[in-house]
C-alpha cells in the first residue's frame, strides 16, 4: 500500500468511500463515495487507507497515509491518481480499500449547511409524542435523496437510550427517508433529529 504509514493515524478519521477498481491505465483508482459528501475526498489532499471487514468494519490492516491527485467526478463515482501508484496493475491491488480522511481537515459548512457524517451518533425523536425513536447508523444515498439508518432505541428509567431488539436478540433498525417532509428538524450541534416519518411504514 502507498503512503508513508508511519505518519500519526488522526483520531478522527471518517470512513468517506471505497476503491472499486484501476481507471485507465496510468494508476488511477475509482472510488465509490458513502454519502453525497464527495466534495470532501476532493477538496482534501491526504488521504488515509485501510482494508475493513465488510462483515463487522473491523480494521484488516493499517491506517496508511496517501496524498491524493487530481481527484474528479466520474458519473457517480471519483477518480485519483494516488502518490506512489503509478501503474494499472498497482491501482487494481487497491481493490475493496477503504479511504477515510480527518473530520478536522473538512472544508468549513455554512452556517445552514452540514456533512452527513456529523448525523451519526445523533439521537432521533418522534415528533408528535417527543419519544425517542433511535440513534442514527449512517447516512446512505438512494440516488434520489439521502436515508437515514437508524437503530431502534427507547430511553430507559434514566432517560438514557435503550437499544430494542429484535426475536433473534439484534438490534432493530429503521430506514427514514431524509427529506423534510419526514425530517423537520435537524439539530446538528444538539444531535438531535425530529421525523414524522411512521414506524409501520
Amino acid at each position: 500500500m502507498p503512503g508513508a504509514g508511519m505518519s500519526m493515524v488522526p483520531e478522527d478519521l471518517v470512513e468517506l468511500g471505497r476503491i472499486v477498481s484501476a481507471y485507465g491505465v496510468k494508476g488511477m483508482v475509482k472510488i465509490q463515495p458513502y454519502t453525497d459528501d464527495r466534495s470532501v475526498l476532493q477538496d482534501i489532499e491526504q488521504w488515509w487507507l485501510a482494508r475493513v471487514s465488510p462483515r463487522d468494519g473491523k480494521l484488516l490492516s493499517a491506517y496508511t497515509a496517501v496524498q491524493a491527485r487530481r481527484v474528479r467526478e466520474q458519473g457517480t463515482d471519483l477518480v485519483a491518481a494516488l502518490d506512489g501508484i503509478n501503474d494499472r496493475d498497482q491501482a487494481e491491488a487497491m481493490k475493496g480499500t477503504s479511504v477515510f480522511a480527518s473530520r478536522s481537515q473538512f472544508p468549513s459548512a455554512s452556517d445552514d449547511e452540514y456533512y452527513w457524517v456529523d448525523l451519526i451518533g445523533s439521537r432521533v425523536y418522534f415528533e408528535d409524542s417527543g419519544e425517542l425513536a433511535g440513534i442514527v447508523l449512517e447516512v446512505m444515498d438512494n440516488g434520489a435523496h439521502g436515508v437515514l439508518r437508524v437503530a431502534r432505541h427507547q430511553a430507559d428509567a434514566q432517560g438514557e437510550p435503550a437499544p430494542i431488539l429484535d426475536a433473534k436478540g439484534r438490534v432493530r433498525e429503521w430506514l427514514v427517508p431524509f427529506v423534510s417532509e419526514h425530517v423537520p428538524e435537524v439539530d446538528v450541534a444538539g444531535r438531535r433529529i425530529v421525523t414524522r416519518f411512521p414506524l409501520d411504514f
